[in-house]
């Protein structure tokens, strides 16, 4: 299989797998540290897409940008104080979220 239709068939099955949950649902995970905020101007299946091929590179250059990263205390604070509910995704051991405003 050509790398271009597996990242589509990859991209295509983790869409699937995306889902709204509330905040409050992924406190359990938080307070396992294996929740990433995604920055709301990345696509949130490219990042999974690159975190499930292990692309170092990639992934060293959005957390050197701050554009992914495990979610602080204050963001956890903030959503479940909100109400929130994120976009998310799971790449084990990781549940990727995203902040939709």
């Amino acid at each position: 299989m050509a790398d271009s239709e597996h990242q589509t068939l990859l991209k295509a099955k983790l869409n699937l797998e995306t889902s709204m949950i509330a905040w409050k649902d992924l406190q359990p995970y938080f307070a396992a540290g294996q929740v990433i905020a995604v920055n709301e101007n990345l696509d949130l299946i490219d990042v999974a897409a690159q975190i499930a091929q292990d692309n170092k590179k990639q992934i060293e250059a959005w957390m050197t940008e701050s554009k992914i990263a495990k979610v602080t205390d204050q963001q956890a604070t903030n959503w479940y104080e909100q109400d929130s509910s994120l976009w998310a995704v799971v790449i084990r051991p990781w549940i990727l979220v995203q902040e939709k405003k």
